[in-house]
């Protein structure tokens, strides 16, 4: 049915929201347009009406990225379809054609290759290319390294010698009458030429396609079972070639490990996810054996989770796909809202039942973890190849300037973070940008006297006071000298730079208010009054600054926001990691506590020694034994008490939603 639409001249959202009652509540796909008419965003919903008017309400309650575009849009139109499976396509189909703005879009991290077989042709080639997809063409892959996939074709032609050349070349050949080299040397049954029909070329094309697919096995025990019978037949030629033509399907099967015993045919999706961005892996995994991997990163444009993350991908990768390149199965690490929907599509595209489900044990969990590592690494490195950009990085920190209207660029920030377990064994880290970049030689360790509990706004104090007063003595111990590079500090006794003799452009604090207000008051106890301060709430990514009732609010877009989250979270995994070699240790401490002659020196040296809970548990009684001061019973002594620690089942876990450190 044709689209219902709201439109107003006036600017803001209220402007043009629809009359109350004249949204339908059936299911369908709505579109929000710019004043120029540009579609900016589009979506989906069971009941159309509830939906829409979740975007009307207190501009205040809705995320930023939302906020952001129902200000931008001028009118909002609706299109009411019969099931939520139309209004999935629908929704794709519009996607695809608009491509809208507000709309999360995976990009891949990097281009793949893909094996191609041109199964529309009258001879089929098979071919190793990278790009969009054609029609016509069927798809193995996409694969990891554009070589490896080579090297498998140039193997698997010995077996299946179909055409692999070129149109010139194959054109060229049939005009001479003689084949090309593949022709000669058996890699190819030479088509151009006639020595073998389409029909028959049709085959072997099919048997290659087949192989790639998955079913390996009818193949191998096919060649085994005539190398056997070519043997009795004593045609001993031929048994040869089978053998060779065996070891070549092995090889090829040796580059793909298997993965899932049970022959399965899944592809298996893992997330990385940070406030600003997420990336994703998927492995193609064939007769049990990975086929290929690919990866996309994208940025986050909503307030959604997980689940509503696993809902764009799996929109945006096989609504509009082919029918084999759909699998039996999608391991995803999040059911979508959706999921009821997604399955009853899919299976409607493959002919045959398909399920998305979240592995629970086993190897599909196993790989699953695989995937999750693999997506981790992609999102760091997309990181680092932004951070390691010249341009970027300045283009970030101008963003900041203006934003929090300094008087200069900061080159030089610091970011500090405060880390504790119920009150007990509180730290605080600090760590150092310069020029956009890590500086981990100067990172710095804190940890917190003088608060009792669990107080972090006290904590910030602390920490700042801290570090603030050693800057004020440093530099006045230090003395100014002129480089080529400007003035520079240095001590006076040894010549060598102070490093915190430096004051930052800029103070960043894990927090909001009440831990910038507290990181203002040190300052200011400690009569500094030339050092920028401000604040990252984890929530919504907002801006504070002391004394100020409304956040400085940067665009999700902005390379400024960006550079100030990877500050803060790099100063939160920093604090983590001291919380949780602080927490090792006293455990260990507690373990040793009844240990008979083992004194405060000793464990300390203990301690020191090994390093860590974990290898001191690893160590045998000669091992510890060997350790200054401790003899052969101490050890003994030592190795049980660690045993009966050990047995009583208590371990030490980092809780991956909140960073903190668990017992149990």
């Amino acid at each position: 049915m044709p689209p219902s639409r709201s439109s107003r001249s006036a600017r803001g959202p209220l402007s043009y929201r629809p009359e109350p009652g004249s949204i339908p509540t059936q299911p369908g796909v709505y579109r929000f347009r710019d004043a120029k008419g540009r579609v900016i965003y589009v979506g989906k919903a069971k009941s159309l009406r509830p939906r829409l008017s979740s975007y009307f309400q207190d501009i205040g309650n809705l995320h930023q990225r939302t906020a952001t575009m129902v200000t931008t849009a001028a009118s909002v139109e609706w299109t009411v379809v019969n099931t939520e499976v139309e209004a999935l396509q629908l929704e794709y189909s519009w996607i695809k054609e608009f491509d809208p703005r507000f709309n999360v879009k995976y990009r891949d991290d990097k281009s793949y290759p893909w094996l191609a077989v041109t199964v529309g042709d009258e001879f089929p080639r098979v071919m190793v290319g990278r790009g969009a997809k054609r029609k016509g063409t069927r798809y193995f892959g996409p694969y990891s390294h554009a070589w490896a996939i080579r090297e498998t074709v140039d193997v698997l032609l010995r077996v299946f010698p179909m055409r692999s050349c070129s149109n010139g070349v194959f054109k060229r050949s049939a005009q001479i009458g003689r084949p090309c080299l593949l022709g000669y040397i058996g890699k190819c049954s030479a088509p151009c030429v006639g020595q073998v029909s389409p029909e028959e070329h049709r085959a072997i094309v099919d048997d290659f396609c087949d192989f790639m697919g998955g079913q390996t096995r009818p193949f191998v025990r096919r060649i085994e079972k005539a190398m056997y019978a070519a043997s009795e037949a004593e045609d001993y030629e031929r048994a040869a070639r089978l053998r060779d033509d065996l070891g070549a399907l092995e090889k090829a099967l040796e580059k793909q490990a298997v993965v899932l015993g049970d022959g399965a045919d899944a592809d298996v999706i893992a997330l990385a996810e940070d406030p600003l961005e997420v990336a994703v892996q998927i492995f193609y995994v064939r007769g049990g054996r990975i086929r290929g991997q690919r990866g996309w990163v994208a940025d986050r444009v909503g307030e959604g989770g997980t689940a509503e993350l696993v809902d764009d991908f799996l929109l945006q990768l096989y609504a509009g796909g082919e029918a084999d390149s759909i699998p039996r199965e999608i391991l995803v690490p999040a059911l979508p809202p959706d999921v009821d929907t997604y399955e009853a599509l899919l299976s409607d595209l493959r002919g045959s039942r398909v399920q998305i489900r979240v592995p629970q044990r086993g190897d599909k969990k196993t790989l699953q973890e695989t995937v999750a590592r693999n997506a981790g690494q992609a999102l760091v490195l997309h990181k680092t190849k932004r951070a390691s950009d010249l341009t970027t990085r300045n283009r970030a920190l101008e963003e900041i300037q203006l934003a929090l209207e300094l008087e200069e660029v900061p080159l030089r920030i610091e970011c500090y973070d405060v880390s504790n377990l119920q009150g007990t064994e509180v730290v605080a880290s600090m760590v150092v940008f310069e020029d956009g970049l890590v500086r981990k030689g100067e990172y710095r360790r804190f940890v917190i006297k003088g608060v009792d509990g669990q107080n972090d706004v006290a904590s910030m104090h602390e920490v700042i006071t801290r570090r603030f007063r050693r800057l004020l003595d440093e530099q006045a111990r230090s003395q100014q000298v002129s480089t080529s590079n400007g003035p520079m500090l240095v001590d006076p006794e040894t010549g060598r730079p102070r490093k915190f003799a430096y004051a930052p452009g800029l103070v960043v604090v894990d927090g909001g208010p009440p831990q910038v207000a507290a990181a203002q008051q040190a300052l200011d106890e400690l009569g500094i009054d030339d050092i920028a301060i401000c604040g990252l709430a984890k929530r919504l990514e907002e801006v504070w600054l002391p004394g100020q009732e409304d956040p400085v609010i940067l665009p999700r877009s902005s390379e400024g926001l960006y550079l100030l989250q990877r500050v803060r979270d790099e100063a939160h995994r920093f604090a983590i990691n001291h919380h949780r070699s602080r927490r090792s240790k006293t455990m260990v401490e507690s373990m040793l506590d009844d240990v008979p002659g083992l004194g405060e020196v000793r464990r300390k040296t203990l301690l020191k020694h090994f390093g860590s809970l974990k290898k001191l548990r690893l160590a045998t009684v000669e091992e510890i034994a060997m350790v200054p001061g401790i003899g052969e019973r101490t050890a003994t002594a030592i190795k049980d008490a660690v045993a009966q620690a050990s047995s009583t089942g208590k371990t030490v876990s980092v809780n991956t939603a909140t960073g903190e450190i668990e017992e149990s």
